[in-house]
């Protein structure tokens, strides 16, 4: 009912989200994949989400700065104080037009990039990550698109197992025009 993927155990309380256990990000398989599908869905349906990390990441943990920050990161070195610093909602999201997607990335602080994903190759991919993906089960085309999205940080590729990172924003928690 609340549009939210059921492989992370969560509790659903009006329009808060409570997860049930800490969330894998170490980046080594299908569990960080997933609690990064999770937090992003979260974020596009404008859902404040409670939520405890677990593990070390391989991968620049600023990748998800634009995701709720965690009211726990074990272990912390330092990470969580970074991460709260740099979080703002809508930093980072996608939008759909037919045959293509638009994103807009403005995570690092006085830049913004509008990228326009109309090459069929990484359209498809970009879509087709939305749901978490072994890296092996893509084609020669798909994986040259998962590099191209890798490099411009749109997508988080550890463990062999690959994400979309920026969410399609449904609700925003002010008017749009005020943004």
């Amino acid at each position: 009912m609340s549009g939210l993927p059921g492989a992370v155990p969560h509790r659903l309380t009006g329009r808060r989200v409570e997860t049930a256990e800490p969330l894998d990000l170490s980046g080594t398989g299908h569990e960080t994949a997933q609690a990064v599908r999770f937090l992003r869905e979260c974020q596009g349906l404008g859902l404040p989400v409670s939520w405890r990390a677990a593990g070390t990441p391989s991968y620049d943990p600023a990748l998800l700065c634009h995701l709720p920050p965690p009211a726990e990161l074990i272990p912390d070195a330092g990470e969580l104080t970074a991460w709260r610093a740099a979080y703002r909602h809508g930093s980072l999201y996608h939008r759909r037009g037919p045959d293509f997607v638009t994103v807009l990335d403005r995570r690092e602080r006085g830049t913004a990039a509008r990228l326009t994903l109309d090459h069929p190759g990484l359209h498809d991919t970009f879509l087709r990550l939305l749901e978490p993906t072994p890296v092996d089960a893509l084609d020669s085309v798909g994986r040259e698109a998962l590099g191209l999205l890798a490099a411009e940080r749109l997508v988080l590729a550890a463990g062999g197992w690959a994400v979309t990172l920026p969410p399609r924003v449904r609700r925003w928690p002010v008017p749009c025009t005020a943004i």
